[in-house]
């Protein structure tokens, strides 16, 4: 795939504006301040089997609800010419987000690495993924070098392993049998044909596909769904961005593309870019999903028309009923990630869930002990927070289908808890796409989506 330069740069608007864009199925690949003051931190039922759908419901329904060392590739990027020199133009948009960073610094915050000659230059192996029993490795693409892609299965959990000079610990394996396997996407963007766009941010570059080849979200999604389908999950939820510009034509590609291999395990609720002020192709409303040993609670957190988030009073107490009646781990899923209840400031306008909101969903986490953790897309990153008032709940973000690092994420659940396992779509046509994209908003992007190791792959754990 040959990435080339984008053709409507100046005045684009975020995509995180549902409306008020200059250029259509342009977006973002991220937000330009979260405006909290804090910098982001480092890094019962029958079994249900594949092909079969976990039992659903929605708030007020009577009756359970079925809603709807290999190398891989090379990257072909061409940056636009549209945008400024990458530098501090990129720092201060993205603000609190990226910080400026030494190469090592940079490495570290991609999780450990070792360095390696590639084709005469030092690259870095990134350690992309550790579950309970397999590793991941990266290598970026160099000139004339396609991005590589090694994966070791069979090894112990909770041990420490090395893999092409790399050292690292494999998740813990929560006791128990397994019980169930979940796999969610966030952010597919279909009809999205433009990214790098961020208003006021001229640090560029601006990517699109070459003329003739099939649109990136085609791409990165075709992919997501063969990969997700060789773990034959019982569940599939996407969370939301499920279309650039919430368009039913947008909505229809999402659904030709993971219906058919899905079917009724396929699960999904809107986000921002799907639900503008006087229309949602995707319905509103919680809905609670029981697998074997865990219920998946999932909530909707989109204002029509806003670019921000809410979890309304309704909502609210659904989820506090859920959790006190609760026979099972309970993950909490949505669109927008929580503002942290101990910043120093309280926006109104905060990318995420707003303050109030935020604080009251955490205060129903920390009163119900079944639910384990807060599972969100929308920022586009690898993340993780904890609050004081509950714990060591982890309130997660998850990085994007679309573009680098091209994400979806596994959550193995077992009788004694339950790993997230970050997942970075690998094969030829994807690690072109994404490789090419680490470029965006002054070459800082990389940084600001991949994260931490222990931001993307990390135990959940029942509170006692």
């Amino acid at each position: 795939m040959r990435l080339t330069p984008g053709g409507c740069w100046s005045g684009a608007s975020s995509c995180c504006a549902a409306s008020a864009r200059t250029c259509p199925s342009a977006s973002t690949a991220t937000c330009p301040s979260e405006g909290d003051g804090h910098a982001a931190r480092p890094g019962g039922g029958a079994r249900v089997g594949p092909g079969r759908p976990a039992r659903g419901r929605r708030r007020g329904d009577r009756c359970h609800r079925r809603r709807r060392r290999g190398v891989l590739a090379a990257s072909g990027a061409v940056r636009s010419e549209a945008g400024g020199p990458p530098g501090h133009a990129g720092v201060a948009l993205l603000g609190a987000l990226v910080v400026q960073a030494t190469p090592a610094q940079a490495g570290q915050a991609l999780g450990r690495a070792v360095s390696i000659l590639v084709g005469g230059s030092v690259q870095a192996i990134e350690l992309t993924t550790v579950a309970d029993d397999e590793v991941v490795l990266h290598a970026p693409a160099t000139p004339g070098q396609p991005a590589q892609a090694v994966r070791r299965t069979g090894l112990e959990p909770g041990r420490d392993h090395e893999v092409e000079g790399v050292a690292f610990r494999t998740l813990p394996r929560p006791p128990g049998e397994r019980l169930a396997t979940v796999a969610t996407v966030n952010d597919v963007h279909f009809g999205e044909v433009e990214c790098g766009v961020l208003e006021g941010n001229t640090s560029g570059p601006v990517l699109r596909v070459g003329p003739g080849e099939a649109p990136y979200p085609d791409t990165m999604n075709r992919a997501a769904v063969r990969e997700i389908a060789a773990i034959e999950p019982d569940v599939v939820l996407a969370k939301g961005d499920l279309t650039a510009n919430g368009t039913v034509e947008e909505l229809e590609a999402f659904l030709s593309c993971y219906r058919p291999t899905f079917g009724e395990r396929l699960h999904y609720i809107r986000g921002n870019h799907d639900a503008s002020a006087d229309f949602s192709v995707v319905p509103g409303g919680p809905v609670e999903l029981t697998l074997p040993g865990v219920t998946l609670a999932v909530l909707d957190t989109t204002i029509p028309g806003r670019a921000s988030g809410r979890v309304d009073a309704d909502q609210l107490e659904w989820l506090d009923e859920l959790g006190a009646r609760a026979d099972r781990l309970v993950l909490v899923f949505g669109h927008h990630h929580p503002w942290d209840p101990s910043s120093r400031s309280r926006p109104e306008t905060y990318f995420g869930i707003n303050p109030a909101d935020s604080e009251a969903l955490v205060d129903v986490v920390a009163r119900r002990r079944a639910l384990v953790g807060y599972f969100a897309g929308h920022t586009h990153r690898n993340r993780v927070r904890r609050f004081g008032p509950s714990g060591e709940v982890p309130y997660a973000e998850v990085a994007c289908v679309k573009d680098f690092p091209g994400t979806w994420a596994e959550y193995r659940v077992f009788e004694g808890g339950a790993l997230q396992i970050h997942r970075r779509i690998s094969t030829p046509e994807a690690l072109a796409w994404s490789e090419g994209t680490r470029v965006m908003f002054g070459g800082f992007y990389a940084q600001y989506a991949f994260g931490q190791l222990s931001d993307r792959c990390f135990p959940v754990w029942p509170r006692t």
